[in-house]
């Protein structure tokens, strides 16, 4: 029934009745409500009842909505926009023939055609384009492995919930852009939301500065992180643990050993002053007994 009531506007197609639409694309973003806007010009005073306003997709031409006698008429509204449409009722005298759609889909993406018809008809097509911002990004690297400089380190840089795919750039710390070694996978989920995952394969450098960036080409907007990989994170690998400890037990054995060395040779020495000691006393005492004993007289 539709598609013969559009033939019969077709045929009476004036140049009369003019629909305006908007040139450019509209960006709806994803989850709000947005309008279409179509007005019509070219009639002056017109009841209602002589109105008829249709939108529909261009491209497969399923009902959007649908208005004539007076009131909505919604038996063949495509089923996905059920509940999710209405125009601008107290504005349609006026020439308003916009279309408020509710809670936008990234389904909803297309060209979208207005009709209208005041005795004469006419019609104009736009195309929505649907956005939604993607999350902060977050930048990790492999922090946890055992890495001296000079390793390959891969840096991953992740962002969620964006439409449509985002375009990714790295940087490093002087804001060169790095565009060797980057792999870049983008994801839908059931909302036709992407996730995105860049990584970036670099050579390990201390104190070095690595930045993604992440551009939603329809909203314009940019979201960035960083991270800065310092000396500290490029730590020792095993063998120079092991070396390193083996060269502090061997010290600390050194020191042990020359310790009781040393203590071997004070004892030696105490030992012999005291063997010294001993024979100078006995000595002396000796020199003190022929002493006494040359100074007693002899009895006859």
């Amino acid at each position: 029934m539709l598609a013969l009531l559009l033939f019969a506007l077709l045929a009476v197609r004036s140049h009369a009745l003019e629909v305006h639409v908007p040139e450019s694309p509209v960006v709806s973003q994803f989850g709000m409500d947005t309008v279409l806007n179509c007005s019509f010009s070219g009639v002056s005073k017109f009841n209602l009842s002589d109105l008829s306003v249709f939108w529909q997709l261009s491209d497969t031409k399923r009902t959007v909505h649908s208005y004539w006698l007076s009131r909505d008429q919604l038996t063949d509204q495509d089923d996905r926009f059920s509940n999710r449409t209405s125009l601008f009722t107290g504005q349609l005298r006026s020439g308003n023939a916009s279309l408020l759609l509710k809670n936008v889909r990234v389904a909803d993406e297309g060209s979208y055609s207005c009709f209208v018809r005041v005795q004469a008809y006419s019609s104009g097509a736009m195309l929505m384009q649907v956005a939604a911002p993607f999350s902060k990004p977050l930048v990790t690297w492999g922090s946890e492995s055992l890495l001296k400089p000079g390793d390959a380190v891969a840096l991953t840089c992740v962002a969620y919930g964006g439409y449509p795919e985002a375009q990714v750039l790295w940087q490093d710390g002087a804001g060169q852009n790095l565009t060797d070694n980057v792999t870049v996978s983008q994801v839908a989920n059931e909302e036709g939301l992407f996730s995105v995952k860049s990584v970036l394969t670099v050579i390990l450098e201390p104190d070095s500065t690595y930045n993604c960036r992440l551009t939603n080409p329809l909203l314009g907007d940019e979201a960035s992180a960083s991270v800065t990989i310092t000396g500290q994170n490029a730590v020792f690998p095993p063998l120079a643990l092991w070396v390193t400890a083996g060269l502090a037990v061997c010290l600390l054995g050194l020191l042990v050993a020359l310790a009781v060395v040393c203590r071997r040779k004070i004892q030696e020495s105490c030992e012999e002053m005291r063997a010294e000691e001993e024979a100078k006393e006995l000595e002396e005492a000796k020199e003190l007994e022929e002493a006494k004993s040359a100074a007693t007289p002899l009895k006859s």
